[in-house]
């Protein structure tokens, strides 16, 4: 599971991250601007990128009482 974690889940969430930064800071939608706005595509990417967000942190709360009792 540590390899889903630091090959798929981080860098999808560190993408959504920075378009998240990108709106914030510049007004830019990095998604939108590769995919076209409101688009199937974006919608997919979009959807992609938080559902790799909320499992990785389900599984950062689920993990971590686990490894502090193994060091």
């Amino acid at each position: 599971m540590r390899g889903l974690l630091n090959y798929v889940l981080k860098p999808l969430t560190f993408i959504g991250a920075l378009n998240w930064g990108l709106i914030g800071i510049f007004g830019f939608d990095l998604v939108a601007f590769l995919f076209g706005p409101a688009t199937l595509a974006s919608n997919i990417v979009y959807a992609i990128i938080g559902i790799a967000a909320l499992v990785w942190l389900i599984w950062m709360f689920v993990d971590a009482p686990t490894s502090r009792n193994n060091r």
